[in-house]
């Protein structure tokens, strides 16, 4: 498959969490196909947005290959960078709101996380392409701070190095009316899958395919 643009995500191995993501946002990036939601009334208005990128933690943002870069080449470069980093554990997660929309987020400190997205984000720079004024206009067009724009500007995305924040999407945006009873009616669907500790022990390269979902490409053990 001819893909658009790719990314470095954390995506879940096979197992419960894995597959309530999928389901819930209807989409399984690794298998790359649709999954049936669960019986829940407004969950696939609730997750249209987030659908096509499946159930994923972004450790570096979507972006186009860099002029002579390959899939095969950046695959191969994610291997070893993997490779030589730690497995990350993390206290836990926990189901909060972030601005309109609601998410999986660190129940502790992601510091170790957040070092580990810097070093993503930096050492596979090379692959991306810049982003052209159309790319550009439309980040901006969100309202950054200053930061931002110069994170923007220099990685490609505004959420990245101190502005990182680890989340595993779950909605898209929701109206103010609507959140507190869409958190009501997942607290007890996440509740089994947040107990102890959180485990990211390997990357997953997705690329955006022509029917406009993300799907797995390879996953890298983190095994330094």
């Amino acid at each position: 498959m001819s893909y658009s643009r790719y990314a470095v995500y954390y995506t879940p191995r096979p197992g419960p969490l894995h597959d309530f993501g999928a389901a819930w946002l209807g989409w399984d990036a690794a298998s790359g196909q649709p999954v049936a939601h669960p019986p829940v009334e407004g969950v696939e208005t609730w997750t249209a947005t987030p659908r096509k990128y499946g159930f994923h933690g972004t450790l570096k943002p979507p972006f186009r290959l860099a002029e002579g870069a390959t899939e095969e080449t950046l695959a191969e470069a994610l291997t070893r960078f993997a490779a030589a980093q730690p497995t990350v554990v993390l206290s836990g997660l926990r189901l909060a709101q972030l601005g309109h929309f609601l998410a999986l987020i660190p129940a502790g400190s992601q510091d170790d996380l957040a070092q580990l997205a810097e070093r993503v984000v930096m050492d596979l720079d090379g692959f991306r392409a810049p982003l052209n004024e159309a790319e550009l206009a439309r980040r901006r067009a969100a309202g950054l701070t200053p930061r931002q724009d110069a994170l923007l500007t220099q990685w490609g995305y505004p959420y990245v190095m101190e502005e990182f924040r680890f989340h595993l999407t779950l909605t898209g945006r929701l109206s103010g009316g609507e959140i507190d009873g869409v958190q009501a009616t997942l607290a007890p669907l996440v509740r089994p899958l947040l107990e102890g500790p959180f485990e990211v022990a390997d990357l997953t390269l997705l690329g955006e395919g022509p029917d406009g979902r993300f799907h797995h490409v390879a996953r890298a053990a983190l095994s330094g």
